[in-house]
């Protein structure tokens, strides 16, 4: 067993540290608007995206056209490694970059690439996910916003929700029926709907900790149409576009849990042998994570697909960020409710300024259960397709 990289990975690691001690941005002498939420774009951060872009290092495993330098799995690992260790963005829009852009990029045509794939990596547009409805979240097959092809158009009428992003966004990438008459994963199609267009309605609204960081959307579509030539990927076939978004999501997602419990290990104060137990049980979670990361990395290296170690990884990594979350808040009592740093001068790619207090972070930790689909569904898969257990 190797535990070490290769000195090409070692290497390109090596590059991208050089450019970001270079080029990093920090706290200028006037003041930087404080992002309003992570998918809000000031132009620093969008000077920020484009540099990275232009470099290459943007989405390192896509080609130069696309912000990249064809960088291989363990590149890009090591990459992504690196900026968790500064705790750093390489973007504000995160879906756009790197789910609605990189599903362009394989589904999308030429054209389509050229109009808003590029334009979101060169942060000129932003992007938003249009995935969930208020009966469709978990279970997205069932989802009844639906697209009535008319000539040279379609006509969406229909509801998201919590479509992070949304409001900030120019572009929706829209998972709608076209096909009522299908079997449920059936008769799916992929949109691109710029949220300018008639009929296009985004509402923002606060999560648990309030409205200073708004970024969920409820999107509502009357009678928008939309140019037939907005289709990504064959009519009726948009189920395929959206695993492959799920996927983009997903495939190193592990690693931002691990590096969350990092974070959460080195604030945590233990102070009783109770809490020592929980302090140990967050550290013994993030090694086991680690290595069990480090085993799915390995086959993706060498070209192997392994959907259910990714379920195992992403349940494993969510769950146990909450739970250290909640042992930490609870440790910390009614402190845990003070928010310790933005108290100190604003530094624009700090991750810490959007962590907050104790409970913030345990409110917000709630979501890892859920994005990129949630941990009850990550349990039917591994039943079904790791234990082997028959389908209810």
């Amino acid at each position: 067993m190797q535990l070490t990289f290769d000195p090409d990975v070692e290497s390109f690691r090596d590059e991208f540290v050089a450019f970001l001690d270079k080029h990093v941005p920090a706290a200028a002498a006037e003041a930087i608007e404080r992002p309003k939420s992570v998918s809000h774009m000031p132009q620093w951060a969008r000077r920020w995206q484009r540099l990275l872009f232009d470099n290459g290092w943007l989405l390192p495993t896509q080609p130069p056209e696309f912000g990249g330098r064809n960088a291989s799995v363990l590149q890009q690992y090591v990459y992504l490694e690196e900026l968790c260790k500064r705790r750093i963005y390489h973007s504000f829009n995160p879906q756009g970059v790197n789910i609605i852009a990189a599903s362009l990029i394989s589904f999308g045509s030429d054209e389509q690439k050229k109009r808003w794939a590029v334009p979101i990596l060169r942060a000129e547009i932003t992007a938003s996910l249009g995935m969930s409805e208020p009966s469709a979240g978990s279970d997205l097959a069932s989802l009844r916003t639906k697209a009535v092809l008319d000539g040279d158009h379609f006509v969406v009428n229909g509801q998201k929700v919590w479509t992070s992003g949304a409001h900030d966004a120019d572009v929706l990438l829209t998972f709608v029926r076209t096909d009522p008459d299908a079997p449920k994963h059936k008769g799916i199609s992929a949109l691109v709907i710029p949220t300018n267009t008639p009929g296009v309605t985004r509402r923002p609204f606060p999560d648990i900790c309030g409205q200073d960081n708004l970024d969920f959307n409820e999107v509502f579509f009357e009678d928008v149409k939309v140019p037939a030539e907005n289709l990504v990927g064959p009519l009726n076939q948009g189920w395929g576009v959206a695993n492959g978004s799920l996927g983009h999501e997903r495939t190193m997602m592990w690693l931002g849990f691990a590096d969350r419990l990092d974070n959460v290990i080195s604030d945590f104060e233990p102070k009783d042998d109770l809490e020592r137990d929980h302090y140990a049980t967050a550290i013994m979670d993030r090694q086991a994570l680690r290595l069990l990361g480090s085993v799915a990395l390995a086959r993706a290296a060498r070209g192997e697909e392994d959907v259910p170690a990714l379920s195992v990884l992403k349940l494993l990594g969510s769950e146990a960020e909450r739970q250290a979350c909640e042992n930490a808040l609870s440790a910390a009592g009614s402190d845990g409710l003070l928010h310790p740093v933005l108290t100190g001068p604003y530094e624009p790619m700090n991750l810490d300024h959007y962590f907050g207090s104790w409970f913030e972070r345990y409110a917000r930790s709630f979501s890892g259960t859920i994005a990129g689909g949630t941990s009850e569904i990550q349990r039917n898969i591994i039943a079904q397709r790791v234990l082997g257990l028959p389908a209810r």
